[in-house]
């Protein structure tokens, strides 16, 4: 899907939909099925190197447990995301090259290796499965069963026909059986056509893989490219050096047309240090970018501490989940109180140098301003571009007109006046539709050819495959100041 900035000096090379956004022509639409979060994560079980989508809280549990010892990020993350209001996260399990299924070998009767039993995933958590193998309590004389447990828990029973073939068998009961999420087999040899009986054979040999390295979260990014989603958020990581390459990441598929945002935070010591203000004013400088959240306050749920990083998935979620005609600014959240309670001078150095902050108002825990990391304004941009709803607004409408194009006009309709004219008529429906929906003001919005391509004061001679259109709309905004001045008689 071919898309982006343009400029009349560097045109694009391939056929698509491009669009640039100025300080007095910005709009958007209603949103449709946004909010998509997609996030690394390190776990102790699940599909590794693979995408889940997550939609709840039991579906973190059924995908990749609770368990987050030794460094495990899956719950907490995907949690937050999910807290703050996102509607979809998809979930990407990192590992290292030390991942391993845990395993245990099932003997004949002669004590020869017969049946390979290993864990489904790579993880810590296949150490805690292990099997009893006995006569069916039915029918002893025909059948065995393969009891499986995790711990003391009986998780399932595979019963399988004794005699010729009797490995076969086993095999076919564990991996035909549907409603086994747990293990796998493989047949090793047929052996003396026995499966030997024995209680609490345990597996062991998992391992997580949680050490996971910069390279593993840059392999990942390259896997998020190819994947619709709305934000990007890490798993409570703050190394610089992982973020720096997050930021360029989305600069550059911003510059190509996807319209994503990055939510990142720091370490815990940051969030409660003394100098906490100039640490986290110090990240976004470093970001400076319309696409980059930088959250810098920690937070407490539960009774339980969470760094700024480890609540920036929160931040996604609530960006994703939110209505284009919604903003972050004083937002609730479910949190307790921050880690560090900030003073308003601090606030201020934070919003005026691109800081996400939360803070508590005395009842409850809240979104200070829906401020992005971006600092210093490049051409073509105003304050506006510092506000997260801004963006998404932008970045909805780049989605949605990429779309229709492709989908209703690219390589359909010839480029005739007419065909312009039909166009035009089409996005001026698209314009009503915001108006409507108070995305933009109802009066002053116009579509129209671009003068500098057409008409008698053109300036530049378009192809015969170009079109070049001209937006004009106001974007409307919350209430974020209210000034009053009250007259006392």
């Amino acid at each position: 899907m071919a898309g982006g900035s343009w400029s009349p000096t560097d045109k694009p090379v391939l056929p698509g939909f491009y669009l640039n956004f100025e300080a007095a022509a910005l709009a958007s639409i209603q949103p449709g099925s946004r909010g998509v979060v997609i996030a690394p994560v390190k776990a102790h079980w699940g599909p590794v190197r693979e995408l889940v989508e997550i939609t709840s809280e039991s579906g973190i549990t059924e995908k990749y447990t609770d368990d987050e010892t030794n460094g495990a990020t899956a719950r907490t993350t995907l949690r937050m995301a999910l807290l703050g209001g996102a509607k979809k996260i998809l979930a990407y399990r990192l590992a290292d090259d030390s991942a391993a299924r845990a395993s245990k070998n099932l003997k004949d009767g002669a004590g020869t290796d017969v049946l390979s039993l290993a864990a489904r995933y790579e993880g810590a958590r296949g150490n805690n499965f292990k099997v009893t193998v006995r006569d069916n309590p039915v029918d002893a004389a025909g059948k065995q069963d393969i009891v499986l447990f995790e711990g003391t828990a009986e998780l399932r029973t595979f019963t399988f026909d004794k005699g010729v073939g009797v490995v076969d068998n086993a095999v076919a009961a564990i991996n035909d059986d549907s409603s086994n999420v747990w293990i796998t087999a493989v047949k090793l040899t047929a052996g003396n056509g026995t499966v030997q009986n024995g209680t609490d054979q345990i597996f062991s040999g998992g391992n997580s893989g949680t050490a996971a390295d910069a390279e593993d979260y840059t392999n990942a990014l390259a896997v998020f490219e190819a994947r619709e989603f709305n934000i990007i958020t890490l798993d409570g990581k703050y190394d610089p050096a992982i973020q720096t390459t997050v930021k360029a990441w989305v600069e550059r598929l911003r510059g190509e047309g996807k319209g994503i945002m990055a939510v990142l935070g720091g370490s815990a010591a940051d969030d409660t240090a003394s100098d906490a203000v100039s640490r986290a004013v110090a990240r976004s400088t470093g970001f400076n970018h319309e696409g980059v959240v930088n959250v810098g306050s920690g937070v407490v749920l539960d009774g339980t501490s969470y760094s700024s990083a480890q609540a920036a998935p929160y931040v996604a979620g609530l960006i994703a989940g939110q209505k284009l005609s919604e903003s972050t600014t004083y937002a609730a959240t479910p949190f307790d109180d921050v880690t560090r309670r900030w003073t308003r001078s601090e606030m201020e150095q934070a919003v005026t140098g691109g800081v996400f902050l939360f803070f508590h108002d005395g009842l409850l825990v809240k979104a200070l301003r829906g401020m992005n990391t971006l600092v210093t304004l490049r051409q073509g941009q105003n304050n506006s571009w510092k506000k997260i709803r801004t963006i998404r607004v932008m970045d909805s409408i780049n989605s949605d007109l990429v779309r229709a194009a492709e989908d209703n006009y690219i390589g359909k309709v010839n480029n005739t006046e007419e065909g312009r004219l039909a166009l035009i008529g089409a996005c001026k429906q698209y314009m009503q539709t915001l108006a409507g929906g108070g995305v933009i003001e109802g009066a002053g919005w116009d579509v129209y050819p671009d003068p500098y391509y057409y008409g008698q004061g053109a300036v530049y001679t378009p192809e015969p495959d170009q079109v070049y259109l001209k937006w004009e709309a106001r974007l409307t905004d919350v209430m974020e100041q209210i000034f009053s001045t009250f007259k006392v008689k």
